[in-house]
């Protein structure tokens, strides 16, 4: 059995643990799939270099309101396919496994079969037995299927496979409705396939703030088919595809099948028990500072934290890259002020609490929602359902809340993610700076211009 001094298991965000500050150790790196992660791999890029192009088709097709005669007249599927996952996609994963294997980073030795713990910091890597004084566990997460669905037998598609498809369906049943549902729906229908969404609750994005759930399941209905407040009851499969029953006893047809219903962390396929880590939930118990429950391991990213979010697992990561070379001068793992972001149609983001968590907190709130079409950008964009909603403390001036829906919200949220990570008095920040007009940001200025204070 083989001895290391450092074992990562994960090469996500897990891959950048060893760094300068572990050269002189020996490290071990297990990952089962592509190196780079669910975020390179299937998930943020991947999906985002789909949405752009889906973007542009949208804005194509809704050209006329600009006055403009556009028409989409095909979509090269197969070339968008190789443009990002053949030209891109493919090599950088592959690059950095080769990286790992290399003569440039001589002190780890990578290990490609799935881990599982056999007794105290051991693992089980295939037909080999490793140990080490430290692990790190950064296994991120799986698509979640209904029981239903993998029961039935039938031939469906996650987040993982679906934008390898060799040919575009002419129509899809989506089932979920959560950011995974959003996202995809938009691909898929702006690039001309039949969309149908269902999902168990009667909203889309059920977790977002009340006022943006509501304004998007709206918006939602004028683009696909949604079915909503339902459970699927049967699956079967048939010559032209696949077909859902509903409890309603409806049944919706598709070509095709994605389940979007949620991601399930790994670490219970680990055999976590046997080095005596604890799970709390579906997630790996850790502390503060990334420790679990059993000595010497830690965790980060998906497979722990509560926040299924590459940049909270890229900002884990170097907290507890910190705590195993400083193990004298711990830092807490970073979940202050996290901010999130879809990227379907409209686009969405948020950060902080939802309006109902921030009157649960007891405090007099003062709250304001600016239109996009209250502004001169949004008149230029003739956009109309876009708006920005701002929560604050009415007493203190405090940021508590932000939530947008609408073109460029996963930007223009990042200057109020800073008035809460510096703690600003939003009625200064309103005030004591320039706004450029008549860009999009006057949204911002206006919403905060709009807070009612004591």
């Amino acid at each position: 059995m083989k001895h290391y001094d450092l074992i990562v298991i994960g090469a996500g965000s897990g891959n950048s643990i060893p760094s300068h500050y572990f050269d002189d150790l020996s490290i071990a790196i297990v990952e089962k799939a592509k190196f780079g992660g669910t975020c390179l791999n299937v998930g943020c890029i991947p999906t985002k270099m789909f949405v752009y192009a889906a973007d542009i088709a949208r804005e194509i097709q809704d050209a006329a309101k600009y006055g403009l005669e556009a028409s989409l007249q095909a979509v090269d599927w197969p070339a968008i396919v190789d443009r990002i996952f053949i030209q891109r996609i493919d090599p950088i994963a592959q690059s950095g496994e080769e990286y790992r294997k290399g003569p440039e980073t001589p002190n780890i030795d990578v290990y490609s079969e799935h881990a599982r713990f056999v007794d105290t910091r051991t693992l089980q890597v295939g037909k080999e037995r490793i140990s080490a004084d430290r692990i790190v566990i950064a296994t991120g997460a799986r698509p979640s299927i209904p029981k239903v669905i993998a029961e039935s037998g039938v031939t469906y598609y996650t987040n993982e496979n679906i934008l390898r498809l060799p040919q575009l369906p002419k129509s899809m049943i989506i089932q979920g409705g959560g950011f995974i549902a959003a996202e995809f729906a938009h691909v898929f229908s702006s690039l001309g396939v039949e969309v149908t969404v269902t999902n168990r609750s009667p909203l889309l994005l059920r977790k977002a703030d009340e006022t943006i759930s509501q304004r998007f399941t709206e918006i939602a209905t004028t683009k696909w088919n949604l079915q909503l407040g339902h459970e699927v009851t049967a699956a079967a499969e048939t010559p032209n595809g696949i077909e859902l029953t509903l409890d309603n006893g409806e049944v919706l047809h598709g070509e095709i099948l994605l389940v979007a219903t949620g991601r399930t962390p790994n670490g219970d396929q680990m055999d976590l028990h046997l080095a005596g880590i604890e799970m709390d939930g579906p997630r790996i118990k850790v502390d503060e500072f990334g420790r679990t429950t059993a000595e010497g391991v830690w965790a980060l990213g998906d497979v722990s934290s509560p926040y299924q979010l590459k940049h909270v697992a890229n900002a884990e990561m170097r907290a507890v890259r910190h705590n195993l070379a400083y193990p004298d001068d711990l830092q807490p793992m970073p979940h202050d002020h996290v901010p999130s972001a879809i990227f379907t149609n409209p686009q969405l983001a948020s950060v902080g609490m939802t309006e109902a968590e921030a009157r649960n907190s007891g405090r007099e709130l003062t709250i304001k929602i600016q239109n996009y079409s209250d502004t001169a950008y949004g008149w230029a964009m003739e956009d109309t359902t876009g708006f920005m909603k701002v929560i604050a403390d009415r007493n203190t001036g405090q940021l508590l809340g932000v939530h947008v829906l609408g073109p460029q919200a996963s930007t223009l949220i990042q200057q109020l993610v800073t008035v809460m990570a510096f703690d600003l008095d939003v009625r200064e920040v309103a005030r004591n700076q320039y706004w450029i007009h008549p860009a999009l940001p006057e949204v911002t200025e206006n919403a905060l211009l709009g807070l009612e204070f004591a």
